[in-house]
């Protein structure tokens, strides 16, 4: 058995709709590294929580962030979307980056491989802290 990415075994959650800001490129790694410094920037760190969806059908992946109440994200050039509420089974990375963000495809395998996912729902990444990366698979109840 190949050794785990996370520390602890992956627990499932459930989640509400979040309504968000968002910006999406091709799911690959030389567009997300363009993508994210430049969103950042956009919407500011301060008191702000990160997401990506990772949409596999559509190559697709998309940061966001919850919408607060002074944001305007048209004069942003970012659009509206939801990360949709659910069932996730939920594993957690650590570590430094750029070596943290290196382990999420690892982390992501071993989540598919440890349970069916709900074909319907974006995968899920939330950058928790600089040097946490929750991975939420969404799962059926």
């Amino acid at each position: 058995m190949a050794p785990s990415a996370f520390l602890t075994p992956p627990d499932r959650i459930q989640r509400d709709d979040v309504t968000v800001m968002q910006q999406t490129t091709v799911d690959d790694l030389p567009h997300i590294q363009a993508l994210w410094p430049s969103f950042e920037k956009l919407v500011g760190l301060r008191g702000r929580k990160m997401y990506a969806r990772v949409d596999l059908q559509l190559n697709a992946y998309t940061a966001c962030t919850p919408l607060h109440a002074d944001d305007d994200p048209g004069s942003l050039g970012l659009e509206l979307g939801t990360l949709a509420g659910g069932w996730y089974l939920r594993g957690r990375l650590t570590g430094e980056p750029p070596g943290l963000y290196a382990q999420i495809p690892a982390g992501i395998d071993e989540l598919r491989a440890a349970m069916p996912r709900d074909e319907a729902r974006s995968l899920v990444e939330f950058y928790r802290r600089h040097d946490q990366v929750e991975l939420w698979l969404p799962i059926r109840p």
